[in-house]
């Protein structure tokens, strides 16, 4: 939970959302309803981009405005949400490209093709089109949620989502349009297949759990690699090659040791001390790890020379992912050269030890796709395991793009052979 005051919550938080391109210069609206049932809200007409705290607007309960401009047009939905929903607190309303794609097909992406998302999205509600700012709209949206919807697509317009608190409501938020992003990218290399109950439900239900122990002492690596980590975490999410409800990233102290981010923790939240200690088989007391942690334990225990993991959903990587297809790596040197052959892995791989994913990889295999799952990349430095991601997101964006223009022409059999003959003998 962000403790934050409303003020600092929203308007970083709209920051963000324009900066990643979610929204418009106009467009969207941010509110936090606080203990006493003020609603902070998110002005009409102000710049997102430039947004402080200071231009926040609070509506008091006997509707007092006190701010320095008037509240967002678009409040009588807000105050419609919270009086169907009081376990609702915070509200996000945007227009980020992919879900309008859906808003004006007048569909609802389907959430089921990643675990994480059904789990944090659920059921998709729909509200038909009324006048932006009528009560009308609010009515309509209102009775999306006072059926139990979390995230709603508004016909012709866009999305709300709500959330327990803002960071809640904005992971729901990047995760739906995550989905609706990577469907539209998937359609285009063959389309999704989409995740059954049963096969979601092996997601929640991986151990992660180990005897703990106290980590009284961090000494100098233990400190720089916390710091590294929480860098490239945190340049991942604004590269947009990790989202906040998503991701695992780890890296080795020592032959027995390394370090994981929190599971259930908002990735662009996480701080040095937020990272998991794992040593010897046991845990820094009083942290859960990610529930990917056996797998990376296994991977490291197998590679000796593996110092880093990554394992993530970056839009392009995941359209692969869910569309269950192989991507083909011989673009250009660069990324034949980083990636090698990605193999695709069934989901249900990466569970119960990892068993597959851990003997696939290797000097040859340095990253895989698992399907409706992540790409898993490795790599001996921090750094070095970053640039393979960014490498394939690139390579996977350029395969997709190629689609529409024309058929993939591959580096021939020969080039291939010189490459490896001068970059990849051992």
């Amino acid at each position: 939970m962000d403790y934050r005051h409303p003020r600092y919550q929203i308007a970083d938080a709209i920051k963000l959302i324009y900066r990643n391109g979610l929204t418009t210069t106009s467009g969207g609206n941010i509110s936090i309803r606080g203990a006493d049932g003020s609603i902070w809200i998110t002005p009409s007409a102000i710049d997102k981009g430039s947004l402080t705290e200071k231009d926040i607007v609070r509506v008091e309960p006997n509707g007092t405005l006190v701010g320095l401009h008037k509240p967002s047009s678009e409040l009588p939905f807000h105050q419609a949400i919270y009086n169907v929903r009081p376990d609702v607190n915070a509200i996000i309303h945007a227009h980020p490209p992919a879900l309008v794609s859906f808003s004006i097909v007048r569909k609802t992406p389907n959430t089921a093709i990643i675990p994480q998302a059904k789990f944090l999205c659920g059921e998709v509600g729909y509200a038909p089109y009324e006048l932006p700012g009528s009560k009308e709209l609010g009515e309509s949206i209102a009775a999306a949620f006072d059926k139990g919807a979390q995230s709603v697509i508004m016909e012709n317009h866009g999305t709300v989502v709500g959330g327990i608190d803002l960071s809640e409501a904005f992971m729901r938020f990047e995760t739906l349009e995550f989905c609706a992003k990577t469907s539209i990218r998937a359609g285009i290399i063959g389309g999704i297949k989409a995740l059954s109950t049963e096969q979601i439900n092996r997601f929640e239900n991986r151990e992660n759990l180990f005897d703990e122990f106290e980590n009284d002492y961090q000494n100098t690596k233990e400190r720089l690699t916390r710091h590294h980590l929480q860098e490239i975490t945190h340049r991942a999410c604004r590269q947009n090659l990790m989202i906040s409800s998503y991701g695992t990233i780890s890296s080795r102290v020592s032959h027995n040791t390394f370090l994981i981010n929190p599971t259930n923790f908002n990735r662009r939240l996480l701080d040095i001390n937020d990272f998991v200690l794992i040593r010897n088989g046991q845990r820094e007391r009083g942290k859960t790890p990610s529930r990917a942690v056996h797998l990376h334990a296994q991977i490291y225990s197998k590679n000796p020379k593996v110092t880093c993991i990554i394992s993530t959903q970056s839009p392009n990587l995941a359209a692969y992912c869910v569309a269950n297809k192989r991507m083909d790596t011989r673009t250009i040197p660069e990324s034949y050269i980083m990636l090698e052959d990605i193999p695709t892995l069934p989901y249900g791989s990466q569970f119960d030890g990892g068993q597959e994913v851990v003997e696939t990889l290797g000097r040859r295999v340095p990253i895989v796709l698992i399907a409706n799952d992540s790409v898993l990349v490795t790599g001996e430095s921090i750094l070095e395991t970053f640039d393979r991601l960014e490498v394939a997101e690139f390579s996977a964006n350029s395969l997709i793009d190629s689609h529409i223009i024309g058929e993939l022409q591959p580096i021939k059999d020969a080039e291939l052979q010189d490459l490896k003959d001068k970059f990849l003998a051992e």
